[in-house]
């Protein structure tokens, strides 16, 4: 991760866009990469304000490793009205790590925290996971699908190049009551197979970008209680700033892009991304002032 983290740092910034009328939720992010500092360090503030003067108030901070989940949950402890996290080894990350099962019971832990709202992002990639390491790699997935059960948390889903094997999984386990597909890169007929199961299907750049007429297609399926928009800043910035460094504030480019596409009013759209947010992650409010 630290090589791809470093790749990202040296992209140029994407100029902010124009402000949403109504406030949204970035509901995929990772922070640590785009500011590459504690979660005191000023530029992470700076990250949050950008991003609340276009309309993107909330961010959920997404974990995919130990150390890095820790940083989630802290960070989201920090901005205690603006952040929520989720914990959780990558993919990725689990087939390789020293002791998978040491790692897989800090996550336990974390979970328990109240500001984490989701086990994520866990599922599977066999882009990059060579065969000889995915069965380690279903084990884990099944793992999270447990402690995301247990603790009543949403899962969180990235799935590259694994679609069927994601869905036999999860039919297999049972699926959390919020299950969510990061990231949506499936085509038509999977999209109809995720709204049947009642999945939450979140979109980002990927959805602007030219070679990616799929997605639009299954967008225009998705009934709007089931749709999340993210980022997965710092990377996949949305057209026409493809390749560009990815924030936070990015998202309201693809919030635009989903409304024309489906031929949503966009303010609709944007209070309803909001509340779908919120029903699955909960209140980003703090409990004092909550209650």
């Amino acid at each position: 991760m630290s090589e791809k983290r470093d790749r990202a740092l040296e992209r140029p910034s994407a100029p902010l866009p124009e402000p949403l009328n109504l406030a949204c939720v970035d509901s995929h992010a990772h922070l640590e990469i785009v500011t590459n500092t504690s979660p005191t360090d000023p530029a992470v503030v700076k990250v949050l304000q950008e991003s609340a003067s276009v309309g993107i108030d909330r961010v959920v901070q997404v974990g995919y490793s130990v150390e890095q989940s820790e940083w989630s949950v802290q960070l989201a402890n920090l901005f205690n009205n603006q952040v929520l996290a989720t914990v959780a080894l990558h993919p990725n990350e689990a087939p390789v790590v020293d002791d998978l099962e040491r790692d897989l019971s800090v996550i336990e832990e974390l979970a328990k925290e109240e500001r984490v709202r989701g086990i994520g992002e866990t599922g599977l990639d066999f882009f990059r996971t060579p065969p000889e390491l995915q069965e380690k790699q279903r084990y884990s997935f099944r793992r999270h699908i447990d402690i995301a059960k247990r603790n009543k948390k949403a899962v969180v889903i990235h799935d590259r190049d694994s679609h069927r094997a994601v869905l036999d999984v999860l039919k297999e386990e049972g699926a959390p009551e919020t299950t969510i597909f990061h990231c949506f890169s499936g085509d038509e007929e999977m999209a109809k197979e995720c709204i049947e199961a009642g999945y939450i299907l979140s979109f980002a750049g990927t959805l602007t970008f030219k070679n990616a007429p799929q997605l639009r297609e299954a967008l225009k399926l998705v009934p709007a209680e089931q749709l999340l928009a993210e980022t997965d800043s710092p990377f996949l910035a949305p057209a026409p700033y493809r390749g560009h460094l990815n924030t936070p504030a990015q998202v309201v480019r693809t919030i635009r892009f989903m409304a024309q596409i489906r031929g949503d009013d966009l303010d609709q759209l944007t209070w309803q991304l909001s509340e779908n947010a919120e029903r699955c992650f909960g209140s980003f409010k703090s409990k004092v002032e909550g209650e």
